[in-house]
């Protein structure tokens, strides 16, 4: 974990993402993403230069006819453990989708629901800053969905102000590298929560993944380099303070 704590402070730095005095909330969804963020993120908190404090929300999306709700008591005890407070916000997203819409693709509608049910219930608490789990390869597979699929150059932001609900949207984990990711989730224990749904893993997501991970083998560092090429341009908010040599890890820490 000490290497991705190193990344994830220097992404945290690059972007100015923390602020003194900031309630930070990780969108925990129980993937190792999200559950290395967080790990991440409370380590950080201690020692970290700008006090903030860091407290977990994760979504239900509830059960659809069929299929089995996920179980969030692991969850809930290792978040005990290290002492963040976790907020777990019933939904029926899985019933409205599956069971009363009968989305054919419901990644998109799915997506839109968890963000509004996220974003209400960090209004209601006063929240006004959330960190994503979102890393190395997940930018630049956005980076190709949007090319390939809006003919766009695109991709998330590091940082972004949502300015109709006052929330900011940080993604600390930028400079990781997936198997960087999945190995510290591993080797740390973290309470990995399997995903329900049904579409898991028949994603346009999951086809550029496989995609940009055949090229990655014909092309060695590919990756880094449209990673690069994304902060160089740069892309609307995603040049950093500073511009650093290799900003990520891809093999898993060792």
């Amino acid at each position: 974990m000490e290497k991705i704590l190193s990344l994830v402070r220097r992404c945290v730095e690059d972007y100015d993402m923390i602020q003194a005095g900031d309630r930070v909330a990780v969108g925990v969804s129980g993937g190792k993403d999200s559950l290395v963020t967080l790990a991440a993120l409370q380590r950080l908190s201690t020692f970290y230069p700008k006090p903030f404090t860091v407290e977990a929300v994760t979504l239900d999306l509830g059960a659809a006819e069929g299929r089995p709700g996920a179980d969030f008591t692991p969850l809930e005890a290792y978040c005990g453990s290290i002492g963040v407070p976790l907020t777990l916000i019933p939904t029926e997203i899985s019933h409205i989708i599956f069971d009363l819409r009968k989305e054919k693709n419901p990644c998109s509608m799915c997506a839109k629901m968890r963000r509004g049910a996220l974003h209400n219930a960090l209004q209601e608490r006063g929240i006004r800053k959330i960190a994503l789990g979102h890393h190395f390869d997940d930018a630049v597979e956005t980076f190709f969905l949007s090319l390939f699929y809006e003919g766009r150059i695109s991709c998330f932001q590091p940082v972004t102000e949502l300015t109709r609900t006052g929330i900011t949207q940080i993604r600390p984990l930028l400079y990781c590298g997936e198997g960087m990711v999945r190995g510290a989730a591993k080797r740390n224990g973290l309470p990995i929560v399997k995903n329900p749904c049904p579409a898991d893993g028949s994603t346009k997501r999951q086809e550029v993944k496989e995609l940009v991970a055949d090229l990655e083998k014909q092309y060695p560092g590919l990756k880094e380099r449209v990673f690069g090429s994304m902060q160089r341009l740069p892309l609307t908010a995603w040049e950093p303070v500073e511009h650093r040599r290799r900003p990520y890890a891809e093999e898993s820490e060792k």
